[in-house]
């Protein structure tokens, strides 16, 4: 491995936070020491580098972060950095550190901003950490799982009331507009019906669907719905209005971001920072990592704009399907 070209790595998290990420931030810290690189840690993601709150890690700043949620380096949005001379300036900072090359832990917003900084000679690659797991490039991103672990306990919660009252309850989670997480979820509780953007909605067929339901042997139903679909509190009004069925909504919202990553998100997580190094080591650049049938996996950042997502709801719904 020749590292003659790469002497100092900056690493900084962007977007939404996911369980997980303080794991990869933790593995490029300890990957680029063990690599004899100087390593630097950028706070709250693009606005910090633009404003240049950027130092110097060490080991011992990254020591128990693997269990921890959220990320320590912190994040905010900065729509602005889609401006060139935004990005100029950010890659200017870095030049000014000596810094050779940027990880960029974050979704598909972030492998943009990473995109636009290769422009002005900074090397990026991209880890895809973000709950919502709609970065096409990976089966997986890092968050995903401990998300559905979450929204499976909840629901899993709440099928004991909804069962004890002989409810509808339908249950909103997280996803933007990916359906992985309300798939996954709802078929890890055998959920009744699963609604998200690949399914489509259609409001009246919902409601037949519930009434039929209600003549049955059913005490309760469990719905689970993608964000973004439609106003979930409103549709349980009008299903209680509709069909007589005791309808209540949850929305779970962004307690599904947080808490102690997985062990699954803390390896993927530690696999994606290690590979990272490994990739600017070698020279590469422009690049968003990934897992595919267990393997890493490296993706140009302007194939994964133009691909698609992949097709793991196709499955979902089969399998949803055979179940019912």
């Amino acid at each position: 491995m020749d590292n003659k070209n790469v002497k100092k790595i900056a690493v900084l998290t962007s977007g939404g936070d996911a369980p997980g990420m303080n794991a990869a931030v933790r593995a490029v810290v300890r990957s680029s020491l063990n690599n004899g690189l100087e390593v630097y840690g950028i706070r709250d993601g693009y606005y910090g580098l633009v404003n240049n709150d950027i130092f110097q890690m060490k080991r011992k700043d990254v020591t128990d972060i693997l269990t921890r949620g959220g990320t320590i380096l912190g994040t905010a949005r900065l729509p602005e950095f889609a401006e060139k001379a935004v990005q100029e300036k950010g890659a200017n900072n870095l030049k000014a550190l000596g810094i050779d090359g940027l990880v960029v832990v974050g979704g598909d917003g972030s492998y943009r901003g990473a995109l636009g900084l290769t422009d002005f000679g900074i090397k990026c690659i991209g880890i895809p950490g973000t709950i919502d797991n709609d970065i096409a490039s990976t089966e997986y991103t890092i968050g995903f799982d401990t998300a559905v672990h979450t929204a499976v306990d909840a629901i899993d919660k709440l099928r004991d009331t909804c069962n004890s009252h002989q409810r509808c309850s339908i249950i909103e989670v997280m996803g933007r507009y990916c359906g992985d997480i309300a798939f996954a979820a709802g078929i890890a509780c055998g959920a009744d019906k699963i609604i998200t953007s690949e399914t489509g909605f259609d409001e009246n067929e919902l409601i037949n669907y519930i009434k039929e339901r209600k003549h049955t042997v059913h005490r309760h139903l469990l719905i689970v719905i993608t964000e973004h679909i439609t106003d979930t509190i409103a549709l349980a009004k009008k299903v209680r209005e509709e069909t007589g069925w005791d309808s209540r909504a949850t929305v779970l919202g962004h307690i599904q971001r947080g808490g102690s990553p997985s062990p699954f998100d803390r390896i993927l997580a530690t696999r994606l920072g290690e590979a990272a190094v490994e990739s600017l080591l070698s020279g590469e650049n422009s690049e968003c990592l990934g897992v595919q049938n267990n393997e890493i996996i490296r993706t140009p950042f302007k194939e994964c704009f133009d691909k698609k997502k992949n097709v793991f709801y196709k499955y979902a719904i089969d399998l949803n399907n055979q179940v019912r």
